[in-house]
C-alpha cells in the first residue's frame, strides 16, 4: 500500500514540477513539455512493471492528472498557472494521452505471477 502512496506522490509531483516548468523551449519545439509527456508515460510503463500490477501504471497517472488539471484552474484573480500557448497544449493534452497509454501498457504487458502457468515473463 505504501508503495501505491508513493507512486500517486510521484506522479503529482511530476505534475506539480511540470506545470510550472513545461514552457521552456528551444526555439518553438516545447522541449520541456515533451520531456515531461515522455516522464509520465515511462512512469506508469515503470510503475506497472515494478509493481507486477496494472495498478502499478495507473497511480502515478492518477497524481499527475490531478495536479495538472488542478493547477489549470483559473484562480478568483483570473489567473491560471498553465497557459494557453503551444506548450501548455503539448504539456496537457500531450501529457494525458502518454498517461492513458502509459496506464494500457502497464495493464497490457505486466510480468506475470509466479505459479500457476508454465510459461513465464512478459504478457505480450
Amino acid at each position: 500500500m505504501a508503495a501505491y502512496v508513493l507512486l500517486f506522490l510521484l506522479g503529482a509531483m511530476q505534475g506539480l514540477i511540470g506545470c510550472f516548468e513545461f514552457s521552456h523551449s528551444l526555439g518553438s519545439v516545447p522541449v520541456a513539455a515533451l520531456g515531461f509527456c515522455a516522464l509520465i508515460l515511462v512512469t506508469c510503463v515503470l510503475g506497472g512493471l515494478g509493481m507486477r500490477s496494472g495498478f502499478g501504471g495507473l497511480v502515478p497517472a492518477i497524481g499527475w492528472l490531478a495536479a495538472s488539471f488542478v493547477l489549470t484552474l483559473p484562480t478568483a484573480a483570473g489567473s491560471v498557472i498553465v497557459t494557453n500557448t503551444t506548450a501548455g497544449k503539448w504539456y496537457l493534452y500531450g501529457g494525458a494521452v502518454c498517461a492513458g497509454v502509459g496506464i494500457a501498457a502497464s495493464f497490457r504487458w505486466r510480468p506475470r505471477r509466479a505459479g500457476g502457468d508454465r510459461q513465464q515473463g512478459l504478457r505480450l
